[in-house]
């Protein structure tokens, strides 16, 4: 099976550099590796020229073509023909040296898979309980493991607004638990939505689909609104073998204010992709789920070490939240 690997950066050298010298350990290749630059500089194209890496291809978008779905799309549209899978990597992330391997053999055993994602296995704490074990209200539970909920879980099952999906699927009030919430079994899952930046779909998905070019710049949930539409024609897995390691580089990002209008906006997005015809309740509890998480984030002020950042990411969730009222976002493929 011959694939593609795509990788979007901005303004990140040193993260991509780091990512390049762990797909050169990998015990399956890529067939090519397009480099999609949106950078303002030519800081990435300079640490390119410097170290050579076997079959990559590297483009320098101008200003139309950058932000996150754009850059994907103008990789997808250069993938090569001969090739049966197209991969995405976030270009902050790290791999283990059988990644490939494990993602591409997630296809030989489910012939309906139409996408596979990675797993990210250095960001949450898990513990193996097996399977009689009775979870306190700070704890969640999959699989016979155990990892440790935030504040925010926390509120929700006691409002009763926890997800009512298991981890990778979606509620019809919210986006529900991500695949983060996928324990690592070293099992393959099926699920509705996959992490953009740690994925692979079968190239044949792209006839028909593309990333919204509604999501801009940074791209927040891009990746939850493709996989929603892909999964209502086929199968998506992930792999827990399939590991790396996602560093998240502050470089590229939004400000804060920013990235917290885009949490609620796209995320209204996303939730009316799912749910285009929300029942009253449905609608009460996303906008419940909403104004919590804000209130959450503006107690951070008086409980976190970064006091600017959660009251300026609080204002903009809240900006965004009245937004909608008046200018909801509008489908855009």
């Amino acid at each position: 099976m011959k694939f593609s690997l795509i990788i979007c950066t901005y303004q990140r050298p040193k993260p991509l550099l780091q990512l390049l010298q762990s797909v050169q350990e990998q015990t399956l290749y890529p067939d090519e590796i397009l480099i999609i630059d949106g950078s303002t500089n030519e800081a990435t194209q300079f640490i390119l020229e410097q170290n050579h890496f076997q079959n990559v291809h590297y483009f320098l978008v101008p200003k139309e073509h950058r932000g996150l779905t754009k850059q994907r799309n103008f990789g997808i549209a250069r993938v090569s023909k001969d090739n049966d899978v197209v991969c995405f990597l976030d270009d902050d992330t790290v791999l283990s040296a059988d990644y490939f391997e494990q993602l591409l053999s997630t296809y030989q055993k489910y012939p309906d898979a139409l996408g596979v994602g990675g797993y990210i296995h250095n960001e949450t704490k898990w513990e193996f309980i097996g399977t009689i074990y009775k979870p306190q209200i700070d704890e969640f539970c999959f699989d016979g493991w155990k990892r440790k909920d935030g504040s925010r879980f926390v509120l929700r099952k006691k409002l009763g607004l926890d997800s009512d999906c298991p981890p990778g699927f979606s509620s019809l009030y919210s986006h529900g638990r991500s695949v983060g919430f996928l324990p690592p079994s070293g099992k393959i899952y099926e699920v509705e939505q996959l992490m953009g930046g740690v994925s692979s779909f079968q190239k044949k998905v792209f006839e028909t689909h593309q990333f919204s070019t509604y999501f801009e710049g940074y791209g927040l949930y891009e990746d939850a609104d493709f996989c929603l539409r892909v999964a209502k024609t086929g199968k998506l897995y992930l792999n827990t073998a399939a590991k790396l390691n996602h560093y998240h580089a502050a470089s590229g990002r939004p400000n804060q204010f920013l990235y917290g209008k885009m949490v609620v906006r796209n995320g209204w997005y996303v939730w009316r992709v799912k749910n285009p015809k929300p029942l009253w309740k449905d609608q009460w509890k996303w906008h419940a789920i909403t104004l919590l998480l804000t209130f959450i984030r503006f107690s951070n002020t008086f409980t976190s070490n970064q006091r600017k950042a959660a009251f300026t990411e609080a204002c903009g969730r809240t900006v965004g939240w009245w937004s909608l009222m008046f200018n909801k976002p509008k489908e855009k493929q």
